[in-house]
């Protein structure tokens, strides 16, 4: 492990990227032939099969080529299982199930039609799952040395036993699952979506003109993405080294992430940030001129893809406002943050609200907006910074690209920038 001051090479990644290749392209194969194939079975099951697709060569693969950064479990602290200690277990299962339907059940938001794919997988998998859940948590138990976790301070909290509750783990525990009941209802339905978007999709025009092609890439891009995140979100088990080691714990990092979400983005982008320069996109301003619309529609696949890219590096461990394992390998070995980058880039170029669109002052104003939306992002990275600051692996890999990154020289121009463990922003402390 590298020391805190970085050295010349970054410390191991959770991940491999040849692995995570090896998975997509075996989930592809089997979306493109459930796509050609695959009349009459159901959304649900196209999308459990094409999950299913990813994540198993993942899972196989890395147990075969066990990775260096993984957390591996010592044979010495295994022990036998305690049947009392893993029923509290099961017991905190049931009553944070019974909090996540709950809040599904209270909030308008869940309430409407808009999840009707997400509560229909829930009723046909949540039985099989539950009953899946009793052995994994026997065999769990004994795999981790009998490991007090969240599941059993909730279930010790449910019992009256208040005095062995640790607050800490159980505020972790409720965090983490709260990531994932915002996030995995959503990413499940878009993915959802797209599936049955490109189920009717006539892939003989692709390649007819550039706003085709153009078109269906985009698109195809964002699938992939929907589809590592879908993943991501479900596949947090300790038996795979994909769990959640920490959730971010301010409310700083979760305003800044879930704003930029629906269902707070619909409002939020419409009262405050509406940087669209009156519908018009790169399409409609450039359309006229062939070779410059076609060089600015592959800078934005380009981009795309990097941020597609970046997904793919993260595995079957994707998820916003956790830590789930320190990244260095593809993307991220020559930036912390090339999504957001990416993303933050392309949107300059789809919306384009530098052209003049009524005056001049209005072309300023969108430029602002979006320069605010950029900022948003901004705090994202430089919150989960801190977060991950907790881990000497991050630390290690924060330096190393100080040092070799491909955004080195901005952080000799502003100082401000540069990494600081445990401090949003670096305010050049004497002595740091």
């Amino acid at each position: 492990m590298n020391t805190i001051k970085g050295g010349s090479s970054p410390p191991a990644s959770v991940t491999s990227m040849t692995i995570n290749a090896v998975g997509l392209l075996v989930s592809l194969l089997v979306s493109w032939w459930l796509l050609v194939n695959g009349e009459g079975i159901s959304d649900l099951v196209t999308v459990l099969l094409i999950g299913a697709a990813y994540v198993l060569p993942i899972i196989v693969l890395e147990m075969i080529f066990l990775q260096p950064g993984r957390e591996a479990v010592p044979e010495n602290t295994r022990t036998a299982v305690d049947v009392r200690r893993v029923l509290v277990k099961l017991l905190g299962l049931a009553f944070t199930l019974w909090l996540i339907v709950g809040v599904y059940s209270l909030f308008p938001e869940y309430r409407g039609a808009f999840y009707a794919r997400y509560y229909d997988a829930l009723r046909t998998l949540a039985p099989y799952w539950l009953v899946l859940a009793v052995p994994y948590f026997f065999w769990m138990d004994s795999r981790n040395g009998g490991e007090r976790d969240g599941y059993w301070h909730v279930g010790a909290l449910v019992l009256f036993r208040w005095r062995h509750v640790d607050r800490r783990v159980i505020g972790q525990h409720v965090l983490g699952w709260t990531v994932k009941l915002f996030f995995l209802p959503l990413m499940f339905t878009y993915l959802s979506g797209k599936i049955h978007y490109f189920r009717s999709y006539h892939f003989e025009i692709v390649f007819s003109n550039f706003k085709s092609f153009y078109d269906f890439a985009f698109d195809f891009l964002f699938y992939v993405d929907l589809l590592i995140a879908c993943v991501g979100y479900v596949c947090t088990f300790r038996a795979t080294d994909s769990h959640i080691r920490s959730t971010e714990p301010t409310l700083l990092g979760w305003a800044v992430a879930i704003l930029c979400y629906q269902p707070f983005w619909s409002f939020f982008s419409s009262h405050y940030i509406d940087y669209q320069t009156g519908g018009a996109t790169w399409g409609k301003w450039l359309w006229d001129y062939t070779v410059v619309y076609i060089f600015w529609g592959c800078s934005i696949l380009v981009l795309t893809a990097i941020y597609v890219w970046a997904s793919l590096a993260f595995g079957i461990r994707f998820s916003n406002l956790t830590h789930r394992g320190i990244l260095t390998n593809g993307p991220y070995r020559y930036c912390k943050h090339p999504a957001y980058v990416s993303k933050c880039l392309s949107w300059w170029l789809i919306s384009m609200p530098f052209m003049i669109n009524s005056t001049a002052d209005e072309s300023l104003r969108h430029c602002l907006l979006l320069l605010l939306l950029n900022v948003i992002y901004l705090l994202r990275a430089r919150t989960e910074e801190r977060h991950l600051s907790r881990d000497p692996d991050y630390c290690a890999y924060a330096r190393y690209i100080e040092r070799y990154g491909l955004f080195r020289k901005l952080g000799e121009w502003l100082p401000l920038l540069r990494f600081k463990p445990g401090h949003l922003f670096n305010l050049g402390v004497a002595g740091d």
